[in-house]
């Protein structure tokens, strides 16, 4: 850990809604300079009132400290965003296994520290009702087109299984493999045998309580009716969720993988 060429690298989880927003605008300039961390990366999909990203609240984001983001299948949820994914200077990624026409990239390179560092988007198959293509297949080809790179990979999927699948598939090959999706997050962040700093799951940045960013009651009676509900963000109190990766960029594997969970009592 002495090494000064070490990348400390923090991913958050889900961000959802204003709460969310507050949290990051409240929690990452203090993690940044407490910890040196060097680059951040956030789930964006449920930026703009817990459904998709819109423009305007992507540049709020930017502005207090994201340097990126992935997404998954709520990308599509608002319209306003999806234009901007056409565009290289933006800086959001859609999930790579998604069919070839869909605008936006599913994986891109950034210098940190003078590294190239590739970022990788990619999302489940298990329990996911859209056509996808297989997340092994596409990140096997993303890995051998960047194997001189640092890889890093948020894996947008509903299924555990699934998840520490595709990360021990790719042990040795890439620095880090977190899932995103569920909301939850998980305690089983390690560094595999290989070196790869695996975790099942984030987790979210939105509303503490909630059930998974949405207001209980609501989701509470879609449960007991089976019936359609309209789903609103939660108020109150939020947390703040994700992980520290720290990267031998010589190696191109992980030195160690750290949750993050902190409470935001606005």
């Amino acid at each position: 850990m002495e090494n000064k060429n070490l990348l400390k690298i923090l991913f958050i989880g889900d961000i959802v809604g204003r709460p969310g927003r507050a949290a990051v605008a409240h929690f990452l300039p203090k993690i940044k300079k407490a910890q040196e961390i060097d680059f951040v990366i956030a789930n964006g999909e449920n930026l703009a009132s817990g459904k998709g990203m819109t423009y305007g609240k992507y540049q709020e984001m930017l502005e207090v400290g994201i340097d990126y983001f992935t997404s998954g299948n709520h990308i599509w949820k608002n319209q306003d965003i999806i234009p901007y994914l056409k565009e290289k200077s933006v800086k959001i990624l859609r999930p790579a296994n998604y069919p070839g026409d869909c605008p936006g990239l599913g994986f891109d390179t950034v210098k940190i520290k003078g590294y190239n560092v590739t970022i990788v988007n990619l999302m489940g198959q298990a329990f996911i009702p859209i056509f996808l293509e297989s997340p092994f297949k596409i990140a096997d080809e993303i890995a051998e087109e960047n194997k001189n790179n640092i890889i890093v990979i948020d894996f947008h999927a509903e299924a555990t299984s699934e998840k520490i699948a595709l990360a021990r598939y790719l042990d040795g090959r890439v620095a880090a493999v977190v899932g995103t999706h569920t909301h939850v997050q998980t305690a089983d962040e390690d560094v595999l045998p290989g070196g790869t700093a695996f975790i099942s799951d984030l987790g979210m940045t939105g509303p503490k309580n909630s059930i998974l960013g949405v207001q209980t009651d609501i989701i509470i009676k879609q449960f007991l009716t089976a019936l359609p509900q309209s789903h609103k963000v939660a108020v109150g109190a939020a947390k703040f969720n994700g992980a520290i990766v720290t990267i031998d960029p010589e190696k191109k594997i992980a030195v160690s993988i750290e949750r993050v969970n902190e409470i935001f009592d606005n």
